[in-house]
């Protein structure tokens, strides 16, 4: 599938007393197989059918997911608990005081990041927004088949590996797992679209790193977690492959993990 087929669509929305365009790719629905046979046990390749969607080009930043907040007066689940996950590299903490407005705690803030990807929004925050915009969140396999096409590419751009070496791919971690690194410019997030040599057969971008993607599907075997796809900052090119699969309870906020809203075709 090549650019010719690109295909993008303006969601004009009137919110807070402004014009916020939502670029949408149309994806055109097909047959696929989902899935690496070298990959976890949870990616036993299988066959599967997707119906035409479209999809946000880029992750929902902290200026769009703001005008929301302003527009709804909505309270984020990290907001009501005070308190969210943050990854320095090596485990998961939990620290007081991090939302979506401070990601990594009190003494952080996304001043001057208003087109960086949005983190510390549970699934449920990532609903609410996708629904305000007249949209949703996409399912695990609409998102991998958005990510990937149908030649069975292992990252959104081809089969190459990413490396901490120029020209970047995308914004991720060290290449042995996994922990921060800056030798992309970027310790945590970068902007979004920063990397365009990273689309995935139909034009969308930051699908391998940058932060993981909530989709609207539980996890295999977990019903209690939902699935994040795609990798993020922190990760490795293992953790980045557009089959990589994992999992989280839908009331987390993390500071790697954000998302895109999808909607019905035409």
């Amino acid at each position: 599938m090549r650019a010719l087929f690109w295909s993008l669509f303006i969601f004009g929305s009137i919110a807070n007393g402004g014009s916020v365009a939502q670029k949408l790719i149309d994806i055109p629905g097909g047959t696929f197989v989902m899935g690496d046979v070298g990959g976890d046990a949870n990616e036993a390749p299988r066959t599967v059918s997707v119906a035409p969607f479209r999809l946000m080009r880029l992750e929902v930043t902290n200026d769009q997911f703001s005008e929301f907040t302003k527009a709804t007066g909505y309270i984020t689940d990290r907001e009501k608990e005070r308190w969210g996950w943050v990854w320095p590299g090596g485990r998961w903490t939990c620290v007081d005081g991090a939302d979506w407005r401070h990601p990594q705690g009190p003494n952080s803030s996304i001043r001057n990041l208003g087109n960086h990807p949005v983190v510390q929004v549970s699934a449920n925050d990532a609903e609410q927004y996708c629904r305000w915009r007249k949209m949703r969140l996409p399912s695990e396999e609409e998102w991998e088949f958005a990510a990937r096409g149908t030649d069975g590419r292992r990252y959104p751009w081809g089969n190459a590996r990413p490396t901490q070496s120029a020209p970047f791919r995308t914004n991720l971690g060290r290449i042995k797992c996994c922990a921060p690194e800056d030798a992309d410019g970027y310790l945590r997030m970068s902007p979004v679209g920063k990397y365009p040599t990273n689309a995935s057969p139909f034009g969308v971008l930051d699908m391998a790193g940058n932060v993981w993607e909530w989709t609207s599907d539980k996890f295999p075997g977990v019903p209690y977690e939902r699935v994040i796809r795609g990798g993020g900052w922190g990760n490795n090119p293992y953790c980045l492959r557009v089959s990589y699969r994992h999992g989280n309870r839908p009331h987390y906020g993390l500071d790697m993990v954000g998302f895109r809203c999808a909607a019905a075709a035409g």
